[in-house]
């Protein structure tokens, strides 16, 4: 199974104040140091982000894709990158989760199987930013969005959806950093810290 990430950045960051992929992150960018982890990780990245974002410097074979209409939600970027992906299955994450452990993304494409979907489960609250999608479930994205149904919860009731739940996430990052957003200032603040005593694990 060729194995690609999606990165979503093309949010407009209300609660953060700016725009959260090109906050500094140590000697990088937010987003850089996601893309860093994933490429690592899996052969194909593909970036989302909304028209006339200014994103930064990324590696070569990295390629940027763009809502196909803005203010769709994960959905709408899903939608974009899934037209762009040159792989079996992709991992979807936010530019927001600085803390992103590998192993938790193996996890995740492990988890699949045969399913067109695993997606992290914390108590019955699911995080479609940290899940892995099939390219094939596309269609379904297209006519939920057409229909106005942006909620990923909606594909996840469509299509066969394995939830990995905090136990298994736990064995693969114990304390759940992967689903740590930057959301707001004080939390990027708090991030910083983090880096700055060396504590990423």
């Amino acid at each position: 199974m060729r194995r690609g990430a999606v990165v979503l950045c093309g949010g407009r960051s209300t609660r953060m104040g700016r725009d959260k992929a090109t906050l500094p992150f140590g000697e990088e960018t937010l987003l850089q140091r996601i893309v860093a982890t994933l490429h690592a990780l899996v052969q194909d990245i593909v970036v989302v982000g909304h028209g006339g974002q200014a994103l930064p410097p990324l590696p070569e074979g990295v390629r940027v894709a763009h809502d196909l209409v803005d203010d769709q939600g994960p959905l709408g970027g899903l939608q974009a990158a899934l037209r762009e992906t040159q792989s079996d299955a992709v991992y979807v994450t936010g530019c927001d989760v600085p803390f992103l452990q590998p192993a938790f993304v193996r996890l995740l494409f492990d988890a699949l199987g045969t399913a067109q979907i695993a997606v992290a489960d914390e108590g019955g609250f699911t995080h479609p930013l940290a899940a892995v999608y099939r390219p094939a479930v596309l269609p379904v994205i297209d006519r939920l969005l057409a229909a106005e149904r942006r909620r990923p919860v909606f594909l996840f009731e469509e299509v066969e959806t394995v939830r990995v739940g905090v136990e298994r996430l736990r064995a693969a990052d114990p304390e759940l950093r992967s689903l740590e957003n930057v959301n707001t200032p004080e939390a990027y603040a708090a991030a910083l810290a983090r880096l700055g005593a060396g504590d990423e694990a």
